[in-house]
Parts: structure tokens; sequence; C-alpha cells
């Protein structure tokens, strides 16, 4: 009976625990707020446990800790939430143990002993898988057991809290008596603080969501600043910056740009500034900080190349405390009036173009931290604390970290900044631009009133000019202009040769001064470096040639042109020196004015543009004409190839065909003679032996009763009325072998290469044996009547197997259309059309010549297919049909090889005529390069 009350006791211990647990883990996942989940953690473990004291244990970046939720009974325990551990409290020995092992500590004051119970050593770290719990104790140590007797501890149970592969905090319950934790105690505390690790990475995750959306929309406010108005809101942007990184104030170096100059030609950056900023006390003209060597020197040392370049860029500087950075004790005197101990900097950069910095400052700052217990935090704790009262202790002048959020944030942010500012620099230029426009405007109308005669002017020429292109009647009208508008004595062109030498080409002179066309300039007189600077554009105005500095050889040619003053224009075209325009003033010195030379600069432009589109029209016309004749050659080219390719292909296809009809109608005509040979011996064999029978029959007329029986066998009656007509049947079959073997000789004509005078109807007749198989019944379709007219033909002197096989394709083509008629015509909704029918006609002229003539009653061809019914490759029937070639080799055979006519006449409804004329004794025209088609079968096309 004890027996059944201790296992029902224990079953109803084991109910609790899982009502417990399922109750805890619902509170944790109630909400996401971790203040919340650990408070409901902490109570529902004290519950559970029964203890004085349950509190949640989270360490500090610097290995302190603080209790950040806490379950008490007061009336046992002090508090302890909101105070803080120094790290040598939890040895790194003890903190590794933790993270590393999972060790569950359970301390026993009274006895002096600590168990300790590794989790996950078995392989099974499933949070939600139950594990053998095994714990071994040990002599607990004098200093800890000391500092738990100090807090009024008597009993601990320690479990870490893991989270995101890190020693997040510990589970602490504390007991002011000694009491027993069993082995499913602490199993089912495990259990919870597996729950509350995960509750702390979804904690943890939502924390950071929410911290990037809070960044995200800090950086969008900000972008809207720079980018939201075309006035760039540079100073405003700057104090949102400055807020949202919680600093104290901030500034922006826009480094000086060209132009940016000073009455005194010095470069001057552009700087906005908000909050506190640095001064330099000592110095009688304020310098600028980013300008200062010692900053220079620093970010100079802060340049590395980019990582997807050769670019050399300076990285971003987060700097907690500049006092204790030696790269800027220079420049340290600036922030010592003000709260200044951290500085970011973040360099700007556009389009891989320094632009400037953003640079963040931020006060220093008094701490305050609420002790567990007073104590020395710059001493070594050797020795436990005999007290756990609250101890405040209180830092001035501190520097605060920049953090791994901030500098992200900082990054992005400077990005918006260095567009910004690009953007501003590019506005402040346009507005630069703008404000200036008004006085460019007027000085340029000014301008434009001085030149507005010679721009008419030159408008007036140019337009003449570019009115042609003609080359000669180009230049023409540039000198004759030119002199016209400078009123001088003479104008020339002088042109320059392939070999770099030149002559004057064209002329234009007044009065009865001398003519200078074709003169040459004498080499010697001009060095290289003249033709040099003419290419690169000079103009060179000689106002006297007596008083300018020329070589004498130089001023001894112009006197012989008769020149006082001379005005020499270059005429480029690229990267040539195609010419030189040259003004002659004769009669005495002249003062080439400013206007005067850009009109014949321009003039000149003018002129190689004219000169460039004249010679590019005059190579066109060359090209273009080379071009067409090429074109035709290729054309006819082309033609002449399509046609001798389609020829060759069905000269090669109809010669194999027609060797093989013409070896199959040999080798058939062998064993055929050999039957139609030995058929009139067995006729007549056959009629020997019946007479015999008969008077075997007369003699004897009761034969023998063997006999009687085979006789009845073997249907003698039968056999001696049957066998004779065997043997006629036999010899009709045999005669109709012999006409087609004649028929397919007669117009494979494989011996008849040249022309030689042929029966041309056998011709005809061949053809129409050969597509007998066409012409008979089929299916639903009656037999094509074949009617032919045959005049009285003499032997005609032709190419016989290409006349076969015009014939071939005219008779084939025409049972193609008779068939598709009748097949349109079975139609139920169509009336019956008439019998289908061909009929061939021949007949001579007077003129020494024969005709022809092959007509269908088939549908005719449409009249805009007529006309092209006799090109190569041009066919109406279904892919696969036709070649398109049958006719166009047709036609040829016919007009050129013969010399006739191969005319067609067709009207839709009607029917096709086709028309061949040729003469009888024939012109012996060669067969040219082709091979003969007189021994090919057609390929029929349309």
């Amino acid at each position: 009976m004890k027996h059944t009350e201790n296992h029902v006791r224990s079953l109803q211990q084991k109910l609790d625990r899982e009502v417990l647990l399922h109750r805890t883990i619902d509170r944790i996942r109630q909400s996401l707020e971790l203040e919340e989940i650990l408070t409901a953690t902490a109570a529902e473990i004290r519950s559970f446990l029964g203890t004085d004291r349950v509190m949640v244990y989270r360490f500090n970046p610097d290995s302190s800790g603080e209790v950040i939720a806490e379950s008490i009974d007061e009336g046992r325990l002090c508090s302890l939430k909101g105070l803080n551990f120094p790290p040598d409290d939890i040895p790194l020995e003890a903190r590794e143990r933790f993270l590393q092992q999972r060790v569950r500590s359970i301390v026993k004051v009274n006895s002096q002993q600590i168990g300790l119970s590794p989790f996950g050593c078995n392989g099974r770290e499933d949070p939600g898988e139950r594990e053998q719990v095994e714990i071994s104790y040990r002599p607990l140590d004098p200093c800890h057991m000391t500092y738990l007797k100090a807090m009024g501890v008597y009993c601990s149970l320690v479990v870490p809290i893991i989270a995101n592969g890190e020693l997040w905090g510990l589970i602490v319950s504390h007991h002011a008596e000694e009491r027993d934790i069993s082995e499913e105690d602490l199993q089912l505390v495990q259990l919870v603080t597996d729950q509350v690790s995960i509750a702390i990475a979804q904690a943890t995750l939502l924390a950071k969501t929410r911290e990037r959306q809070a960044r995200e929309a800090t950086i969008n406010r900000i972008a809207t600043l720079l980018h939201g108005s075309p006035e760039i809101e540079l100073q405003g942007a700057l104090e949102a910056t400055v807020q949202s990184l919680d600093g104290c104030g901030g500034r922006v170096y826009i480094a000086p740009a060209e132009g940016d100059d000073d009455v005194r030609g010095r470069r001057l950056p552009e700087i906005f500034a908000w909050g506190d900023r640095p001064t330099f006390p000592d110095a009688t003209e304020t310098p600028i900080l980013e300008e200062h060597p010692q900053w220079r020197q620093w970010r100079e040392r802060r340049r590395s190349p980019s990582h997807n370049s050769s670019q050399v860029y300076e990285r971003a500087d987060a700097i907690a405390d500049l006092y204790k950075d030696p790269s800027l004790a220079a420049i340290a005197p600036a922030f010592k009036n003000t709260q200044i101990r951290g500085l970011l900097v973040i360099p700007l950069y556009y389009r891989q173009k320094f632009l400037g910095y953003l640079s963040i400052f931020r006060h220093e700052v008094d701490t305050e931290t609420l002790w567990a217990g007073r104590f020395n935090s710059n001493v070594r704790q050797l020795m436990p604390r005999q007290s756990f009262e609250a101890w405040r202790e209180r830092k001035k002048n501190q520097a605060r970290e920049w953090t791994d959020e901030e500098l992200q944030m900082a990054k992005a942010l400077g990005d918006q900044f260095s567009m910004g500012v690009g953007q501003y620099l590019l506005y402040k230029k346009v507005t630069a631009l703008n404000a200036n426009l008004e006085y460019q405007v007027q000085q340029r109308t000014a301008q434009l009133q001085n030149t507005l005669k010679f721009t008419r002017i030159l408008k007036q020429v140019s337009d003449r000019i570019r009115s042609t292109l003609d080359l000669d009647e180009i230049l023409q009208t540039i000198v004759g202009r030119v002199r016209n508008l400078l009123n001088t004595d003479r104008v020339v062109i002088y042109q320059f040769r392939g070999d770099g030498t030149g002559e004057v080409t064209v002329e234009d002179v007044r009065g009865n001064w001398k003519s200078v066309l074709g003169t040459r300039c004498p080499g010697d007189c001009f060095p290289q470096a003249y033709g040099n600077l003419y290419l690169r554009g000079r103009v060179r105005a000689i106002d006297d040639i007596a008083t300018e500095d020329l070589t004498p050889c130089h001023r001894e040619f112009l006197e012989s042109l008769q020149v006082k003053a001379n005005l020499i224009v270059p005429i480029r075209m690229g990267s040539d020196l195609w010419g030189l325009t040259i003004a002659h003033e004769c009669q005495g010195p002249r003062v080439w004015s400013k206007d005067e030379i850009e009109l014949v600069q321009q003039l000149g432009d003018q002129a190689a543009i004219a000169i460039s589109q004249a010679e590019l029209y005059r190579k066109s016309q060359q090209a273009a004409a080379t071009a067409e004749a090429k074109a035709r050659e290729l054309t006819v080219a082309l033609q002449d190839l399509q046609h001798a390719q389609g020829q060759l292909v069905q000269s090669e296809k109809m010669s194999s065909l027609g060797q093989l009809v013409a070896g199959v109608a040999h080798e058939i005509n062998n064993p055929v003679n050999f039957i139609y040979g030995n058929l009139a011996h067995a006729t007549e064999y056959a009629h020997d032996l019946l007479e015999l029978l008969d008077l075997y029959q007369k003699h004897l007329p009761e034969p023998d009763v063997e006999i009687v029986d085979l006789m009845e066998d073997i249907d003698f009656e039968f056999l001696v009325e049957d066998l004779p007509r065997m043997l006629a049947s036999m010899k009709v079959g045999a005669d109709r072998i012999r006409q087609i073997v004649l028929s397919l000789r007669n117009f494979s004509r494989l011996d008849q290469s040249e022309m030689k005078p042929v029966n041309i109807h056998d011709g005809i007749d061949s053809t129409l044996m050969i597509l007998h198989h066409r012409i008979k019944a089929k299916g639903d379709r009656p037999a094509i009547e074949i009617v032919k007219n045959y005049g009285d033909l003499p032997s005609v002197e032709c190419y016989a197997g290409q006349l076969n096989q015009v014939f071939m394709n005219i008779l084939g083509n025409a049972i193609d259309a008779l068939e598709e008629a009748w097949i349109a015509h079975s139609h139920p909704d169509q009336p019956p059309g008439p019998t289908p029918s061909i009929r061939i006609t021949t007949e001579r002229h007077k003129n020494h010549t024969i005709a022809i003539e092959i007509r269908d009653n088939g549908p005719g061809i449409p009249e805009h297919l007529k006309n092209r019914i006799f090109d190569p490759f041009f066919t109406t029937k279904d892919i696969g049909k036709g070649t398109g070639m049958g006719l166009s080799i047709s036609h040829q055979i016919v007009v050129e090889k013969h010399g006739g006519q191969f005319v067609c006449e067709s009207e839709p409804g009607n029917g096709t005529t086709f028309r061949i004329v040729i003469p009888i004794a024939a012109l012996r025209p060669s067969p040219g390069p082709t091979h003969p088609v007189g021994s090919r079968l057609s390929e029929r096309s349309s």
C-alpha cells in the first residue's frame, strides 16, 4: 500500500512538472518583449523550485554583469535587481565552462559541496529532448562559500543561458537555507532555460529589425533633405545626422574646386557646421581643421586602394577618445574649450572624386554604475566582498564607444552626403552660370552686333559654296567672294600635293595685276615648321613685307608676285593640311583687321567642309558607278550561276536516270526477245500435239481406264481449249513489253547526243507510252483522253532526247493540271467537270519549220503567273513536288539549242496551250558547256 502511494505521488510530481513546464513556455511565448519574458520566467521557476530568489543575470561586453529580472521573497533575501557585478565575481575559467560545457552548478554551503552537471556532452543537443541528468559533487571553494554566505545564500542553482552561440547570461536560484535540488528539478529548469534562449534570440532579432527600420527611416529622412529639392539642404541634413548619431555637433567640409578663389587667388573650401565645434584659441587667424597639416598627415595614413579597383580612397575613422590618439595630438588643443571627446570622420567621394569630409563630434559623458557592494574597480579582486549593499560609482569625462550600428548608419549617411554634395556642387555651378548669364548675354550681344554684318556675308558665301558639289566651282566661288569682301587685289588657293609640294590652283585677280596661276613656292624658302604651324590652325597676317621679319628668299618671292601685304589662312581637312587661302594686297601695305582675319578663317573652315563634301561626292559617284557596274555584273553572274546550277543538278539527275532507263530497257529486251522468239515455235508445237491427240481419239475411241482417269483429273477438254488462248495472250504481253522497251530506248536516245534527223511523232508517242500509267483511269477519275492530230512531217534535224524532255515536261504539267481540276470538281458542291483531255497537233509550215501544239482543257494559268513560268526555280506546286526548273530548261532547249520558239497561251478556265516551233533543218548551234539533256527524263514544274 505504501509503495502504491509513493508511486502515485511520483506520478503527480511528474505531472505537476509537465504542467509547470508548459505553463512557463506558454507565458514565454505570449510576448516578444524580453523584459516581460525574463520576469515571467523568473517567477515560474521560483514558484516551481520554491526558493527565495530567482534572478536572470546578463553579461555585459566587458564581462561584468547585471541582474535584469528577479522574483524574490523579500522577507527572506534582499533584492539584487538593477545591481551590477564586476567581472572577477565570475572568473574567466568559470565563464568558459558555462559556454563550452554548458555546466550547471548546485552549491550547498553547509555541506561545503558544489555539484556540477555538464549538459549536451552526451551528443544530444536538442532542447526538447530529455536526457539522463548526472550530478557530480566535489568540495566547495572557500572563497565561493564566503561569497555566498555574505549574500545570505546557503543553496544556489546556476544554469547558463546560451544564445546565438554566446554566453548571454545565467539563471540563478538562491535559497536562504540548504535544500536538495533533484535531477528532475535541474532537468526542468534546463528545459525552461532552453526556451528562454530561443526567446532571447527571437527578441534580439526583433530588436535588430526595429533598429534597422528606425535606421532606414532616418536615412530616408536625411536623403529627402539632400535630394528632395533642387536647393540641397546640407545644413538641415547635417543637423539631422548629428542628432541621429547622438552627437553634439558636426561639420561638412567641401574641398575647394577650380574657380573657388578669393580676391588674393587662394582657393577657399566651403564648410557647413552645427552644434559644438573645435576652435584654435591661440591662432591670430582661425585655421580650418581639415586643412591642418597634422589632420592631412593623419588622413594620408588612412588612404588605401579600393578592393575592386586601383583607385586609392580614405577610410572612415571612429575615434572614441581623441586625446588618446597620438596622431591627433597636434589638433587636440582645438577641442580643449569644448566637451568634445569622440570623433567620427567619413571621407566623401562621388564618382571616384574626393569631395570633402563629414565629421561628427560627441561629448564626453559622466557615467554612473550601481554595483552590488563596494570595491575598487581598478584593482583585481582577490578576496570576496563582505557586503552586497548597493554602491553607486560615478565617473566623469568618460569617452563613449561608437557602436557597430552607429557606424553602419554613418556609412550609409556618408553615401547620401557624397551624392548630395556632388549635386550641391553641380547646382552651385549652374547657379553661378545663371547669375553670370545676363552679363554674358550682354557681352555676347555686343559681339554679335559687331559681327552681324560679316555673319550675313559669311552665310551668303557659305550658301553659295554649298549650292554645288563641283569642286572647281566651289574653289572659284571662294576666291571670288573673299577678294570682293576684302576688297583686295588678288586671292589665290594654294593646294598641297601628296608629295608635300603644291601650287596655285585657283585665283581671282583685280585689274592688271599679273596672274600667279600654277606658281609653285620654292621649297628652301619655307621651313617644315611653317607647315606644322598651319596644320595647327595658325593664321598669318603680314601688313608690310618690307618691315616683316621674313627670310630674304621669302621676301624676294613675294616681291616677284607684286605682293606688298598678304593674309594666309589654312584649309584643314581633319588631320591633313589641304591648302591655303591667301589674300594679296599689291598696291601697298595694309593692316588686316581682326574681323577680316576671322571672316577669312571662317570662310576657310566652310571651304574645308565644302571641299570635303565635294571630294566625298566625287568619290561616292565613282564608287557608285563602280558598284553599279559591279552589281550588274554580279546580277548577270548570279543569274547565270543559278541557271547553270539548276541545269547542272537537273542534268546530273536526268543523266543518271536516263542511263538507268536505257540499261533497264536493254536488260529487259534480251529475255523478252528470247521469249518472243520462242513463242511462235511453242504455238506450233502445241498445235501439232493437239492434232496428234485428236488422231489418237479417232483411232482409239476406247482408251485405257488409267488414261480416262488422268483426262478427268487434268480437265482435258478445257486444257485443249485454253492452251491456244494462253499462248496467244503471252504473245500479246510480249509484244506490249517490246513496245515499252522500244519507247524507252526511243525516249532516252543515249546514242543521239548530236543533231540527227528523227521522227517527231515517235518521240511524242514514246513519251505518251511512258506516261501511260498516269493517263489511264485512277479511282474516281476517268482516263485522260489523248487526241492526236498528226500532220505530214518530214524528219526533223534536232536533239531528239532534249525534245523528248520538253514533251515530258509539257505533258506532265498538263496531267498535273487535269488531276487538280478533277479533284476540285469532285467536291459535292461543285458541278461535274468535262472529261479531261489532251490534244496534240503537229503541222508543217512553208517557212521550213514545224509546229507542235499541246493543249489541255484544264483550269488554265492566272495572268499574273503566266509571265513567270519560264523563270528558273519558279513553281506553283507544293514543296517537294517540283523544282521550278522544268519549263525553264525546256525554254532553253527550244529557243537556245534549236533556234525555235516556245510560247504559252492560257486563260483561266479555258485550258493551256504550249506551242513549239523549230526549223526542219537546224543551224547546228553548239550544245554549250552543259551536258546534253536528250537522255534525261524531265522533272515536272509549273
